[in-house]
């Protein structure tokens, strides 16, 4: 296991510019996600820490040491692919023991080695078959595995899981984090979706256009979010937007309604923007934020999503799976002070 720093890391292909002064601490048997929509810098920012790409700026340190210099081998890393990148012609005990071909240990060793994380992985039973002969799980299985073997100071996965459905998904999920929990080892793990970074991170790195918008625990980055971004970003459905004015005693919607809020560090009729999560609208009870029809329902068992149509926007609220408003129905929305979020309209930025 390993520290990882980056440390004012940039990166250009030619005159576009894809990395701006990345700086980030991985510690020590940390399990961190890289998340953000396609194009923010994610993979790069992996490959660089691999050494498949050259940072034009900046440092990377593993275990308290500069690497930019050196070669892939000799980071001490393991890279898990999207593609899986197994051999398949090979068994699934060659393309684990692929591993090892480098390795100074006795032959003896590695099959030690082999057979101990066949068993880490319940693969024992299929270090006879071929790639053809399993399922896309245990197919990344053998990839994980065969970069296990090598016992590397630091993980990179670089969207392990894209090529799986979504209960094969949900599985490696659950594999990926009990093997973390098992050997500690210093996992960085890049995806696009968001709820493999909540459900697998210890903290989660969210990026956007080559710049990290906010570092923080699943609950800091949902709770908390720095800016309309990672408020939009991370939680499904979003987050309710709403555009507001600052008055005396709080805010003023774009509906007329007025919110009490304690905001005296606020300019008046500074215009900021209401943030609000699906999950914290109670329909029909409290001190009414909106007002408005239920155009559209979307049931998903114990809950119901509905769409509430509010002077030419919508607004999505959370009811119950059993007796959710009709379509056509007016209903109130109403939240606690202590879940409402303001934001700068003009930078996005997080106020309250």
């Amino acid at each position: 296991m390993a520290t990882v720093a980056l440390r004012n890391l940039g990166k250009s292909f030619d005159n576009t510019t894809v990395l701006r002064d990345i700086s980030l601490d991985v510690a020590d048997g940390e399990f961190v996600v890289l998340v953000g929509p396609s194009g923010c810098g994610k993979s790069t920012t992996l490959r660089i820490i691999a050494g498949l790409e050259e940072a034009s700026t900046g440092e990377v340190e593993i275990a308290g040491r500069v690497v930019n210099n050196l070669e892939p081998k000799e980071r001490n890393i393991a890279m898990v692919f999207q593609n899986y990148a197994i051999y398949p012609h090979m068994s699934v005990r060659k393309n684990i023991g692929f591993g090892l071909r480098t390795s100074p240990l006795s032959r003896a060793d590695k099959t030690k080695r082999l057979e101990e994380v066949a068993a880490i992985l319940d693969m024992t039973d299929l270090l006879d078959r071929k790639p053809a002969q399993l399922s896309g799980g245990q197919r990344q299985r053998v990839a994980i595995g065969r970069a296990m073997v090598r016992d590397p100071a630091v993980f990179l996965f670089d969207e392990p899981l894209s090529n799986l459905d979504a209960q094969l998904r949900t599985q490696m999920r659950l594999e990926i984090k009990k093997l973390h929990q098992r050997v500690g080892s210093t996992i960085i793990f890049v995806t696009h979706d968001q709820v493999e970074a909540m459900t697998m991170a210890d903290r989660i790195v969210i990026m956007k256009d080559g710049v990290i918008q906010q570092v923080g625990t699943p609950a800091e980055v949902y709770h908390e979010p720095a800016n309309t971004f990672v408020a939009r970003f991370i939680g499904a459905p979003s987050m309710n937007m709403i555009d507001a004015t600052v008055i005396a005693e709080g805010i003023r919607l774009f509906n007329g309604l007025k919110v009490k809020l304690d905001i005296n560090h606020l300019v008046r009729d500074q215009p900021v923007i209401l943030g609000v999560r699906p999950d914290d609208l109670t329909v029909g009870a409290g001190h009414p934020i909106v007002e408005g029809k239920v155009v559209v329902r979307e049931p998903l068992g114990a809950e119901t999503l509905i769409y509430v149509a509010v002077n030419g926007t919508e607004v999505i609220a959370k009811a119950s799976g059993r007796t959710p408003p009709p379509v056509g129905q007016t209903v109130q929305l109403a939240a606690a002070p202590e879940n409402l979020h303001l934001f700068d309209a003009t930078t996005g930025v997080a106020l309250v």
